[in-house]
């Protein structure tokens, strides 16, 4: 692959691995009782987890192969939303937590709209 092609993401790459700092973050400020600490860690396995999927679709071996790993991503992002939104009205936290909500649903449009255009543009 040439050095262009390694490039290519870098900037979704960095801002997922942005995310999920912040999320390790956040999980290791959730109390430690067995409920709290299951939401914490269902948000911290989504929120991670997404990048580590864009990783894999970077280095996808077909274009089906890209689009299925950018949905995986795609779907682990909105389930950290899920959990975010959890721990938000559950006051598990008493974090402002709109900008990172902010930051996932940014990112989460963004690989939805790049799978649709790798799709599209293998018809």
């Amino acid at each position: 692959m040439t050095a262009i092609g390694l490039r290519r993401g870098a900037d979704i790459a960095a801002r997922l691995v942005d995310v999920g700092v912040r999320i390790v973050r956040l999980s290791r400020r959730i109390a430690r009782d067995s409920v709290s600490r299951h939401i914490a860690m269902q948000l911290l396995r989504s929120g991670t987890s997404a990048g580590a999927n864009y990783e894999e679709a970077r280095g996808a071996e077909s274009r089906a192969d890209f689009i299925h790993k950018l949905r995986i991503a795609t779907k682990e992002l909105r389930e950290s939303i899920y959990w975010l939104r959890l721990v938000h009205r559950a006051e598990l936290v008493a974090d402002d937590l709109r900008p990172l909500a902010s930051e996932l649903e940014q990112v989460c449009a963004i690989l939805a709209a790049s799978a649709r255009t790798a799709r599209e543009s293998a018809l």
